[in-house]
């Protein structure tokens, strides 16, 4: 059974209110899957909840010409990818992206670009509006209605 959640992001600092929150209930082997057009705000989703990790500030450029960027956080490795650029499912091995879904924390942008999406992922759709961003939280596993209840109180 599919469960979703609908946040209103009026505001930069709302997604990153939001990107700090899912960090603080990411641990290895999740996986986030950050879906919506250009411009939507997928990657400045991913930079607040990276750095919301991170000991220390570092930049945070954007994988869309390396695919993918991993960080050291106090939580644990940390694999940011985005497929935009993904001419085929089989560079995700390649990538070593199937390995980091167990053993990591995972982004990944443009997630329609997987082909298979790993079981148990948290997807994260935004949306660009007029007044902000809409962000649409979904999931099948049990465990994540648990992990984001009162997620709503911090975006």
């Amino acid at each position: 059974m599919v469960s979703d959640l609908a946040l209103f992001l009026p505001d930069p600092e709302a997604t990153d209110r939001l990107g700090m929150a899912l960090g603080a209930t990411l641990r290895a082997g999740d996986v986030v899957l950050l879906s919506g057009d250009v411009g939507a705000g997928k990657t400045h989703l991913a930079r607040a909840l990276i750095t919301s990790l991170l000991e220390m500030p570092e930049d945070i450029p954007s994988p869309t010409f390396t695919l993918v960027q991993t960080y050291d956080t106090r939580s644990g490795v940390l694999w940011h990818a985005d497929l935009y650029r993904l001419a085929d499912t089989s560079e995700i091995e390649e990538l070593g992206l199937t390995e980091a879904f167990d053993t990591a924390m995972c982004l990944i942008e443009w997630p329609d670009r997987l082909g298979d999406v790993p079981a148990g992922a948290l997807m994260v759709h935004l949306q660009q509006q007029a007044d902000g961003r809409q962000a649409t939280l979904s999931w099948d596993s049990g465990a994540w209605a648990e992990r984001l209840d009162g997620i709503n109180a911090h975006a």
